[in-house]
């Protein structure tokens, strides 16, 4: 494969991830028609594509396809180095029915759920472990302390804050508590964000830099509508797969979401590549952004996505892409 995916540091941390992250989400997950949207076997071809890229940085969570996403990652990972990786999972959602520590951010779920998390991956630590969702029922000096136990006993190398962006400030409030008291802050986040879902612009982004924390955006491609197969006032196209998102087409089959997208479009044949590629390059050429993390449910999608590491924007062309979104940049640029 023709393409070699440059590592980019993450944040205030000195750990280097892979320019883009390959999301997992789909691995295992079940269709409202019973069916497995993307199979083992499949799950480790579209591994081994992001392998052939150079693809170090790899995404989960304990909840995908319950648990069948961190066992078929940890299959994939016996047959190589494990140092060569970086693994993120993330931790909150219900994991035990009738269960009423079995979610949340409570001590008992933690430690209950980091053994398993790292039985289903095959391993002896996870480089990022991200909170899924905050927890106001439990105090953050409760988990704050329990998950800096975890780092400190080595099975977790760094923090993450995963869909934040309301309770930034709480975000902050739980890295003073940790300094305090000297324990291990999130140094990471993981929002939604993409040229069309502009809402960590502003203070979000601008909390992010004040705290030196890496973004890793999930959905750079606002669940397909930037892959420029979707037109105005036309059908869905027979692949996809909007329908299982309730309220999708209401959120991106807008007037201003397709003005954004004829943007795109019009940047995508000056550089001579697709409308999905020129949506992710956006994103590696932000200043304020890490790396975004794409999916994929076939190899062929896949090496489309990551081929948007050999995009380049011109200055103009990521301004033009910028002021066709929601909101301005402007500030922070």
């Amino acid at each position: 494969m023709d393409i070699a995916l440059d590592t980019v540091s993450m944040g205030r941390m000195g750990l280097q991830v892979s320019e883009i992250a390959f999301g997992t989400w789909r691995f295992g997950r079940e269709t409202d028609a019973g069916n497995l949207e993307i199979d083992r076997e499949r799950a480790h071809e579209l591994l081994d594509t992001y392998d052939a890229a150079g693809g170090r940085f790899i995404d989960t969570a304990n909840v995908y396809g319950d648990g069948k996403s961190e066992r078929w990652i940890g299959e994939w990972l016996a047959d190589r180095d494990r140092e060569d990786f970086v693994i993120a999972s993330k931790i909150y959602f219900p994991t035990r029915d009738d269960d009423p520590n079995g979610n949340g951010l409570n001590r008992k779920h933690l430690r209950r759920q980091i053994e398993g998390m790292l039985d289903r991956l095959d391993t002896e630590y996870i480089d990022i472990l991200y909170t899924h969702r905050w927890d106001d029922a439990t105090p953050a000096r409760e988990f704050m302390r329990t998950l800096d136990g975890f780092v400190q006993d080595g099975r977790v190398n760094y923090l993450g804050a995963s869909t934040l962006r309301p309770n930034a400030w709480k975000l902050v409030k739980a890295n003073e508590l940790a300094r305090r008291y000297g324990w291990e802050p999130f140094t990471v986040t993981q929002p939604r964000y993409n040229l069309v879902d502009r809402e960590i612009e502003g203070e979000y982004v601008e909390m992010c830099r004040e705290e030196e924390l890496g973004i890793v955006p999930w959905s750079p491609l606002a669940q397909g509508f930037l892959t420029g197969k979707y037109e105005r006032d036309a059908d869905l196209p027979e692949d996809s797969t909007a329908s299982d998102s309730e309220g999708w087409e209401d959120r991106y089959l807008t007037e201003a979401n397709f003005q954004t997208l004829d943007v795109v479009r019009e940047v995508a044949a000056e550089v001579g590549a697709s409308e999905a590629q020129v949506a992710i390059a956006f994103q590696r050429h932000h200043p304020q952004i890490t790396a975004p993390i794409v999916g994929a449910r076939t190899t062929d999608q896949l090496e489309e996505n990551l081929r948007a590491a050999t995009v380049d924007l011109s200055t103009e062309q990521f301004e033009r892409l910028d002021d066709a979104g929601a909101g301005p940049f402007d500030s922070l640029l």
